[in-house]
C-alpha cells in the first residue's frame, strides 16, 4: 500500500513541476505515472552506480552533485517515457531540484512514516 502512495505522490509532484518548469513537460497524469514509476526504476538501478561513482564528487560539493545525478536520471527516463520531455540541462536540474522538494512537502503532507520506520529500527 505504501509503495502506491509513494508512487501516486511522485506522479503528483511530476505534474506540479510541469507547471513551474519551462521544458519540463508531461502529458498527462498517465504518462506522469509511466514517468514515475520508470524514474523510480532507474534510479534503483543505474542511479545507484553513478551515485556509489560520483560519491567523491558529491563529498566534495557537499552533496549538491546529487542534483546534477537526479537530473541525469530524468533526462534518461524522457528518452524512454513518451508524453514525458525535459529540453535541455536547465530544465533538469531545476527540475530536479524542485521535484525533490515538492516530493518532500508531499510525503509530510500525506504522512508518509518511511523516515520513522527507518530511525525506530
Amino acid at each position: 500500500m505504501r509503495l502506491l502512495v509513494r508512487w501516486l505522490i511522485s506522479a503528483v509532484a511530476l505534474m506540479i513541476v510541469t507547471y513551474i518548469v519551462p521544458g519540463f513537460k508531461v502529458n498527462g497524469f498517465i504518462a506522469a505515472l509511466i514517468a514515475a514509476a520508470v524514474i523510480g526504476l532507474i534510479n534503483a538501478t543505474l542511479g545507484l552506480v553513478l551515485k556509489i561513482v560520483t560519491f567523491p564528487l558529491t563529498i566534495l560539493t557537499l552533496g549538491l552533485f546529487l542534483i546534477v545525478v537526479n537530473a541525469i536520471m530524468l533526462r534518461i527516463a524522457a528518452h524512454f517515457v513518451s508524453g514525458f520531455e525535459v529540453q535541455g540541462w536547465w530544465p533538469a536540474l531545476l527540475g530536479a531540484l524542485l521535484l525533490s522538494i515538492v516530493s518532500s512537502f508531499l510525503h509530510l503532507l500525506v504522512g508518509d512514516k518511511r523516515r520513522h520506520e527507518h530511525e525506530e529500527a
